[in-house]
């Protein structure tokens, strides 16, 4: 084993500081394999989410009554920690305890005078958007129940009534969104028709706020009906999938009919859910905000596909074992019973800033809250304590094909996401531009993404760029494969798939958002079969360029390696082997949990790295790399 290289020393160095200082805290299980079943993958939803996620909720509960003011969870002060959404998640959350609770239980008048002094308690936090959003669902299910009066005190309600308002944040009279993203026009349409709901205001703002969410919704999905979470720069991610659906359950919440149009919206959704489905409980690998989050976006999607009469009723069987399996990993995956919470930030796992720790109390309330009324959706859809199927993986060798290409847009440059399956595996070829402050972060790379084998870092910045060569030039630039993809091509003949595209530019890093660089020329071929992934870039200079330093890293979750020449052997994980072509030297080391190799779902326990240095760049370059994982 190569000695552990000084870049990554400071990091180690870091990380063991943080483990003295106590800031890591109770370990939590190890990234699963694709061999992984969750335990309870044959409870059904319904009964998991009663006989283990409420009793989280009923703890949390009185926790908060306990502890007042000064509510701690895993070190954190949760009522200081800056949540802009956590009094409304607070509400939804404990309003869930509430109503799951039978009329007649004599526990009920003390929970509702709880949930009362809660409420007057937290009526002075900063609440926006979201929150605003999650406190009114609260609200609105509380009155349908008839318990608002006794859970909610007149004052309090009266404050409520004026702060929880879409007009904090879409300006009048020409209903613009302020600093927010074009999909804010749902969040501010819902709060529009619950505050209608509540009789707090008529229909003619919701109007407005409908006809602005479904035009964002046509300008941004284009043709293929998949939203650019950007105004046109290409991002496109797990996000894109689920918006559909999020404004499905808008229309649902608001008691109106959805329309044909959107269903069959939903159903492109649909089809691209079922097809990276596993028997693991993973959800979507690629883009920002993943964890617990790219599989409840999973739930969303084909729970109201289910409740809406999207899926066949074959389709809906299987897709309620698929989202049994995620409720049941949730429970015993991203559930830490060490600290009583959701774990997204304890031993080598990591989030994106967007979801850092001082949110853990929100993320448990909202996690709880999507598992709740997805559960809700399957259980009118008719699968109450329905037993799932158990023979998930021979529905999916059967009914899905094993490699489809997912169109998002055409035009100067392509996107589109290529799914590629082999038994257990579902590798997710991500190929888009993650666009300002997102396009060198690794979740948004040209990477066939899959659990156990490829994964990104959130907010990992090219410093260590997962699976794509980087040139560092004589003159500082530093250029990546990243934004510019033109010209996909994809095709597949029996077990083997090939995907090829090119870039006319390089994205230049350094800044927030990608700059072109047309000095260095792309093509890039992907190539999987079963068990063996292969990429193949040719770079071209347009003229004799002097290069500092060509790379390529991988960081996996396979280790104990031994490395001979260019190539890696592990003896342990679903990687077994790593090759590369077209530099000069490799190098392999242990990444000891450090902060750049750190997933949403764990820590990648081996580096390798390979490199040529100084050299003239006057004729095509091959770089190749070959992975092996076993199947």
């Amino acid at each position: 084993m190569n000695p552990i290289k000084p870049s990554l020393l400071a990091a180690l160095l870091t990380a063991a500081f943080l483990v003295n200082a106590g800031a890591v805290a109770a370990p939590v299980q190890d990234h699963p394999s694709s061999k992984y079943v969750p335990p309870l993958s044959n409870v059904p939803m319904n009964q998991i989410v009663q006989q283990q996620l409420y009793p989280q909720l009923e703890y949390l509960f009185d926790k908060m009554v306990s502890e007042q003011g000064k509510v701690t969870l895993d070190g954190v002060e949760v009522l200081k920690s800056n949540d802009k959404f956590l009094q409304g998640k607070i509400a939804t959350g404990l309003a869930h305890v509430l109503l799951n609770m039978r009329k007649d239980d004599p526990r009920l008048p003390e929970r509702l005078r709880q949930f009362r002094a809660i409420a007057d308690m937290t009526i002075g936090m900063d609440n926006q958007t979201w929150g605003i959003h999650y406190y009114l669902t609260a609200l609105a299910r509380l009155k349908q129940a008839g318990l608002l009066e006794q859970a909610i005190s007149p004052a309090t309600l009266a404050t409520l009534r004026s702060k929880l308002d879409w007009r904090t944040f879409v300006t009048q009279p020409d209903f613009q969104l302020i600093r927010l993203p074009t999909n804010y026009y749902g969040v501010a349409f819902s709060i529009a028709r619950l505050r209608m709901q509540l009789g707090w205001e008529d229909d003619s703002g919701s109007k407005i706020l409908l006809d602005k969410m479904l035009e964002h919704y046509k300008t941004y999905s284009g043709k293929f009906g998949f939203s650019d979470e950007t105004a046109g720069e290409g991002r496109f991610d797990r996000y894109s999938i689920l918006l559909i659906a999020e404004i499905c359950e808008r229309f649902i919440e608001s008691g109106m009919t959805v329309t044909p149009e959107l269903k069959a919206l939903l159903r492109k959704a649909a089809d691209v859910t079922l097809n990276i489905a596993n028997t693991s409980g993973d959800g979507f690998t690629f883009g920002r905000s993943l964890g617990p989050y790219g599989e409840t976006a999973v739930l969303e999607i084909l729970s109201v596909s289910a409740y809406l009469g999207v899926l066949t009723p074959e389709e809906k069987q299987y897709a309620y074992a698929y989202s049994n399996r995620i409720v049941a990993k949730y429970m015993d995956f991203w559930y830490n019973p060490a600290i009583r919470s959701v774990d997204m930030w304890n031993g080598g796992r990591r989030t994106d800033t967007y979801r850092a720790k001082h949110r853990i109390l929100g993320e448990n309330f909202s996690l709880a809250h999507q598992l709740i009324f997805t559960t809700e959706f399957w259980n009118k859809a008719g699968m109450e304590n329905a037993r799932p199927k158990a023979d998930l993986q021979r529905w999916l060798d059967k009914t899905q094909p094993r490699f489809n290409t997912v169109w998002f847009a055409q035009g100067e440059y392509d996107r589109a996401l290529a799914i590629y399956r082999d038994k257990r595996h579902s590798f997710s070829l991500l190929m888009v531009n993650g666009g300002a402050s997102q396009f060198d972060n690794s979740p948004y790379y040209p990477l066939p993404f899959a659990t156990g084998i490829i994964a990104g870092t959130p907010d990992s910045g090219a410093g260590h760029p997962q699976l794509l060569p980087k040139f560092k030039l004589a003159d500082g630039t530093e250029l990546l494969g990243t934004s510019y993809i033109k010209n996909i091509r994809s095709e597949s003949k029996g077990n083997k798939a090939r995907v090829s595209y090119r870039q006319d530019e390089l994205a230049k890093l350094g800044g927030k958002a990608p700059a072109p660089d047309s000095r260095i020329k792309l093509e890039t071929t992907y190539t999987m079969e079963p068990g063996v992934i292969v990429r193949l870039d040719t770079y071209t200079p347009t003229a004799p360029l002097q290069v500092a330093r060509a790379s390529l890293e991988f960081a996996s979750f396979s280790d104990k390696p031994s490395l001979q020449g260019k190539k890696v052997r592990f003896a342990s994980g679903d990687v077994t082997a790593f090759e590369v072509e077209g530099l000069d030297s490799c190098e392999v080391e242990e990444t000891r949990g450090a902060e750049p190799f750190r997933s949403p779902a764990g820590a990648m326990k081996t580096h390798v790295s390979c490199e040529t240095k100084n050299f003239t760049f006057a004729k095509p370059l091959t770089i190749k790399w070959t992975l092996r994982y076993r199947q």
